[in-house]
């Protein structure tokens, strides 16, 4: 008896072994060499086809001193005119106060393709004697459209497609001193660059001889550099290898682009170009000996532009939308017209 008392204590202290836990079955190794053909390829086409039909928003906004070419470079990027195009002051006008924001919405197609192009031009920007805090405006009208898109998203009946109105990209031009950027360039790039995608233009890079014109970018850069200020594309935002490669050369080669706008056409060598006029000759815009212009353009249209739209979604309208939710506790405050739009909805 006492020996199988001893039994059952220890039965009691030894714990029953445990069931090993299933592992799930790995998927099976799917061969490249499919019998027969699928059409899994057709996807890219089915994707095409839909986004001729929708179309979509691209948004540029443009920022600098008066005088620096920024509609005529604009107009010279799409080819038409779609920005403002103002030649001077009029009498009755005035010159503003503040820094205004005005936007031009405009619909081009091409090959089929339609993006709705809106172009937001600041002007009043640096004009004034004293230009402090002058980004202000531009930076509450940046988050302002981060703001109507986050409204629309948290809406109980929300559309299926939420207009776009988030700025994808800021050309912000530099005047062609020479010399180094103006404490007005630096505090602009410093404070907006974590809102919105920068692309630093030098405008009117004709002013400028060759030898000028690389030594100002070199500068340009290094300075950026040692006030941290960031510029698309940023640095921590590359995905693999091909795109740091790609990037890489663009930041420290092309940036910024020393560029030259015109939406006139001459005729050089039997062909229609767009270009200055100048005594001594004509300055080609999309000759890559004459300026840098046909880069910035394959870079903000032909390359980067789906870059650019993502970047705005993914990292500046994210960094916003967590910040708002996190501040009024998941969600944005309720005003009366919102109120009204759950109890219709209710």
């Amino acid at each position: 008896p006492v020996e199988n008392k001893n039994e059952a204590a220890m039965s009691e202290l030894v714990p029953e072994p445990r069931q090993k836990p299933v592992v799930p079955m790995k998927p099976m190794g799917i061969n490249a060499n499919l019998l027969g053909y699928i059409g899994i390829d057709t996807i890219i086409e089915q994707m095409r086809k839909k986004t001729m039909k929708t179309g979509f928003d691209f948004n540029i906004m443009v920022v600098g001193q008066s005088g620096l070419g920024k509609s005529t470079l604009v107009n010279t990027l799409f080819k038409s005119q779609v920005s403002r195009k103002s030649s001077g002051w009029n009498r009755e006008e005035k010159i503003p106060k503040t820094v205004e924001i005005k936007a031009i919405g405009h619909v081009i197609e091409e090959g089929g393709v339609k993006m709705k192009l809106t172009v937001i031009d600041t002007p009043g920007f640096g004009d004034q004697i004293n230009n402090e805090n002058c980004w202000e405006p531009i930076e509450k009208y940046i988050n302002e459209q981060y703001e109507k898109f986050l409204k629309e998203e948290v809406n109980i009946a929300r559309k299926k497609r939420i207009p776009d109105t988030r700025v994808h990209c800021c050309l912000y031009f530099i005047s062609p001193t020479g010399h180094s950027l103006r404490p007005l360039d630096l505090e602009f790039m410093k404070h907006l660059s974590k809102v919105v995608n920068i692309i630093p233009v030098i405008a009117k890079a004709d002013t400028m001889t060759l030898e000028e014109k690389t030594e100002f970018k070199q500068r340009v850069r290094k300075e950026l550099e040692v006030n941290g200020i960031e510029f698309y594309p940023q640095k921590e935002f590359d995905e693999d290898l091909e795109d740091k490669t790609e990037n890489d050369k663009i930041r420290q080669e092309s940036m910024p682009f020393a560029v030259v706008g015109s939406d006139k056409e001459y005729q050089v060598n039997g062909k229609r170009v767009l270009g200055r006029k100048t005594p001594w000759g004509i300055i080609e815009v999309e000759n890559l000996t004459h300026c840098e212009f046909a880069l910035l353009r394959d870079f903000v249209i032909r390359t980067h532009l789906q870059d650019l739209k993502e970047v705005t979604h993914n990292i500046h309208y994210e960094t916003y939308r967590a910040k708002r939710l996190n501040d009024n506790g998941g969600l944005p405050p309720m005003t009366v017209e919102t109120e009204e739009n759950h109890e219709s909805n209710l």
